[in-house]
């Protein structure tokens, strides 16, 4: 059986927003990424559970439009490039949940992530990169000079992240147990997508 690719479209946030009560709204990221804000009305299928949901999202995108979401757009593309080769049809969001709310638009929290009020990842990528910069250039100081690598180091994996887009230090950070609030509940998300 040969599936034929489909195209993948990119939905600016002023095109998704007029549009999202019509999208069935994906966020690729890790649990506690999305537990931390996302679209409104969006379910968590994290990147690397998307395979398993191929056949709710292909129902989903038979009945209507269907957006992926990340905190860039690097993932929900990668998600979308995934879907186009199993020839189901989705749109991702430039600029991804960053852009969303760089607009000025509602991100929803679940209550439980804001009473605990839990720092945003992006925050803290920039707190942990500066703090092992320091912690590198103190060490190199004031016990060896070859600890500055580990500044150095932090300073390409930066540079690296600009460039792919990506970001390791944050996929790490969301492997701590903090960030994992709660594993994500597949089932519940693909059970939503079949009542849709």
């Amino acid at each position: 059986m040969t599936v034929s690719r489909t195209p993948v479209v990119v939905l600016g946030v002023g095109q998704a927003r007029s549009r999202l009560h019509d999208l069935t709204v994906i966020d690729v990221r890790t649990p506690g990424e999305y537990a931390s804000g996302h679209v409104p009305g969006a379910l968590n299928i994290p990147l690397d559970q998307v395979r398993r949901a191929l056949p709710e999202l292909r129902h989903a995108a038979e009945r209507g439009d269907v957006l992926m979401v990340c905190a860039s757009g690097n993932r929900s593309l990668t998600a979308c490039e995934l879907l186009a080769g199993e020839g189901i049809a989705a749109a991702t969001l430039a600029g991804g949940t960053t852009a969303w709310a760089a607009e000025g638009n509602d991100v929803d929290r679940p209550a439980a992530n804001a009473a605990r009020g839990g720092w945003a990842m992006e925050r803290q990528v920039r707190f942990t990169a500066g703090a092992l910069v320091l912690v590198g250039l103190a060490l190199g100081l004031f016990v060896h000079p070859a600890f500055q690598i580990l500044s150095a180091g932090v300073a390409g994996g930066l540079v690296l992240s600009a460039l792919t887009d990506t970001c390791t230090m944050g996929v790490l950070l969301g492997r701590l147990p903090y960030n994992r609030p709660r594993a994500a509940d597949l089932e519940a998300t693909l059970a939503a997508l079949r009542s849709r």
